[in-house]
């Protein structure tokens, strides 16, 4: 008996789940018709995949080899059926994208919006996820793209740099720093209650770390996992957070408040599977978001430049204007 791609199925939901019963439910087939699949591949292949001796199921050293084998083998028939699939007009096809969230509303919905006006055939999967999470679906071809932060990467990872983010002190209405100007002395946040996001998230881990290098201790009142949460938050209480500085200017009713020190900007990548193969849904989404972020770039270029000669202007007077 030859292998059959059903065999390297089963034998990947059966390590997975390190059981036959819960593999045999993902699968929707009987539990002993499982067990005697994965016999028949281990007969054809003449060792033993799995150890059935413990509490668990586990793959043996062979299966271990023969599974990496095994789920390079279902990629690339994935990746095969989507090629197969792949219209070059985009008249059809899909993409699969994920982003951490602080990208969802100033970034990940404009250009997600901006691509299905442009192409409304492709049908487009958003999801919101940790920088680690979306590296592994990338590897294991469950994503097509990430959009994520510069940093080190998983092996197979490759990444394309979009912009500078910069993040400040956000605060709602009724805060006392709300309207401030002048840049806080970091040391201040020690007596301001925060709410952040949770400790998963890169964004938090980059705000930890400022934290960290400067001594601080600050009152972490609340934690969320969405950035929506956080605003909403802010803008009912007394709590302050931490946020793209791009986020603030979506919400009128939320003050950006400089630090001094400020924190560190962080670079904006997109992400892809260096072996894997991209479709054209993938590549022309790539292509767009690259021409709409340096067109972002190059926009907050001008209008500090505008800025810059406004208040020059106004520091000149009107005497020195008609001179």
């Amino acid at each position: 008996m030859q292998p059959e791609l059903r065999h390297l199925r089963y034998l990947l939901a059966v390590a997975e789940h390190a059981n036959f019963t819960r593999a045999a439910e993902e699968l929707r087939i009987a539990q002993p018709t499982l067990s005697q699949q994965i016999k028949q591949l281990e007969k054809a292949l003449g060792v033993l995949l799995l150890d059935r001796t413990g509490r668990t199921v586990r793959l043996t050293d062979s299966g271990e080899a023969y599974a990496a084998y095994a789920r390079r083998a279902l990629q690339d028939l994935a990746a095969g059926e989507r090629a197969v699939l792949d219209v070059r007009d985009l008249s059809r096809g899909r993409l699969r994208l994920a982003a951490t969230p602080t990208f969802t509303a100033y970034l990940t919905g404009p250009l997600v919006a901006d691509f299905h006006t442009r192409h409304p055939g492709i049908t487009v999967e958003v999801r919101e996820s940790t920088q680690d999470r979306i590296e592994a679906e990338l590897l294991a071809d469950r994503l097509d793209l990430g959009i994520a932060f510069e940093g080190g990467h998983l092996p197979g990872i490759e990444a394309t740099a979009l912009f500078t983010e910069t993040l400040g002190l956000v605060v709602g209405p009724g805060h006392p720093l709300a309207g401030r100007t002048e840049p806080v002395p970091a040391e201040e946040l020690n007596g301001h209650h925060l709410a952040l996001l949770g400790q998963d998230f890169a964004t938090r881990r980059h705000i930890d770390a400022y934290v960290s290098e400067h001594g601080l201790r600050p009152r972490i009142a609340m934690e969320a996992n969405a950035v929506g949460a956080l605003t909403e938050i802010v803008r009912r209480t007394g709590l302050a957070t931490v946020l793209p500085d791009a986020v603030t200017l979506d919400h009128p009713q939320l003050s950006h408040v400089p630090l001094s020190p400020a924190l560190p900007t962080r670079g904006v990548t997109l992400l892809h599977r260096a072996a894997g193969y991209r479709s054209a849904a993938a590549r022309a989404f790539a292509e767009l978001a690259k021409d709409r972020t340096r067109n972002r770039a190059e926009a907050h270029g001008r209008d500090r430049t505008e800025d810059h000669g406004r208040n020059r202007a106004e520091d000149r007077g009107p005497s020195a204007g008609r001179a």
